[in-house]
C-alpha cells in the first residue's frame, strides 16, 4: 500500500481543519469543540503515524484485524477507534486492542463488550451507533430503539457509554445528510435528559458532510479521504 507523502497530508490536514474552523463560526461554536479523527482504513500504518506527527489524538480503523495489526507498528501515542461494523464474536479482540468501540448496536454486542472489558480490567468506553437516517444500507439502532439500548448498556457494569454514533445516508441531497445529524443531535438530547447521563460525544460527518454535522453539533468527524486520498 502506497502513502502520499508527509508534506500532502500536512496540507491536506490543514484544509479540513480550515473547513471545521469555518462551519463552527458559521455556527456559532469554538472548534476547539470538534475533534479530528483520521481514518486510516486499508492505508498503510504510517498513515497512523502521520496523524500523530501532526498532533490528532486519534485514528479509526473498519477492521478489527487490520486496526491490531497497525496498532503493533506504531510506537506514537493515538487512540485507536473501531468506526467500523463489529461482529459479537470479534467483541474480545476489539475490546482488547481498541481504546474505544463507536459501533455498539445491540444488546448482544454490549453484553460481549461488557465481559471482554471484565476480563481486560478496565472499563471500555463506547459510543452507540444510530441509524439516525433510516438507511436500510447502514446499520445502527432505530431512533425508536435506541432508549432501550442506552438502558441496557447502562447496566453493564465495564462499558462506559460516552455518546451516539451515526453515518448520514449516501445521497446528492445535501439535505438527507442534514436531517441525519439534527435527528441525532435531537435524539441525544432526549436521552440524556431521559437518563440523566451527559451523552457528550456526538460521532457524525466525513470528508463529504463534516460541514453539515458541524453545523449540528458534531463534536468528532471522521475524515479519510480528504486526509490521504482516495483508499487503495
Amino acid at each position: 500500500m502506497s502513502l502520499l507523502p508527509y508534506e500532502d497530508f500536512q496540507r491536506r490536514a490543514d484544509a479540513v481543519c480550515a473547513r471545521i474552523a469555518t462551519a463552527c463560526r458559521r455556527a456559532g461554536r469554538d472548534p476547539a469543540g470538534v475533534e479530528l479523527l483520521a481514518v486510516t482504513k486499508t492505508h498503510p500504518a504510517a498513515a497512523a503515524a502521520y496523524a500523530a506527527r501532526y498532533g490528532l489524538r486519534g485514528v479509526g480503523e473498519n477492521r478489527v484485524q487490520e486496526g491490531v495489526e497497525k496498532r503493533a507498528q506504531v510506537e506514537a501515542v493515538l487512540r485507536w477507534e473501531l468506526i467500523g461494523h463489529l461482529q459479537s464474536n470479534k467483541a474480545g479482540v476489539a475490546a482488547e486492542h481498541f481504546d474505544r468501540i463507536q459501533t455498539v448496536d445491540s444488546a448482544k454486542l454490549l453484553t460481549q463488550l461488557d465481559r471482554a472489558a471484565a476480563a481486560r480490567g478496565r472499563p471500555l468506553p463506547i459510543l452507540l451507533q444510530v441509524n439516525a437516517g433510516d438507511d436500510p444500507a447502514k446499520f445502527g439502532v432505530a431512533v425508536a430503539d435506541a432508549p432501550r439500548l442506552l438502558e441496557t448498556a447502562l447496566g453493564q457494569n465495564h462499558l462506559r457509554v460516552e455518546g451516539l454514533m451515526t453515518i448520514a445516508p449516501l445521497s446528492p441531497d445535501s439535505a438527507v445528510a442534514e436531517r441525519a445529524f439534527a435527528r441525532l443531535r435531537e435524539t441525544r438530547d432526549l436521552l440524556a435528559a431521559q437518563f440523566q447521563v451527559p451523552l457528550a460525544e456526538l460521532s457524525m460527518g466525513m470528508s463529504g458532510d463534516l460541514d453539515a454535522a458541524v453545523a449540528a453539533g458534531s463534536t468528532l468527524v471522521r475524515v479519510g479521504s480528504a486526509l490521504f486520498g482516495d483508499r487503495p
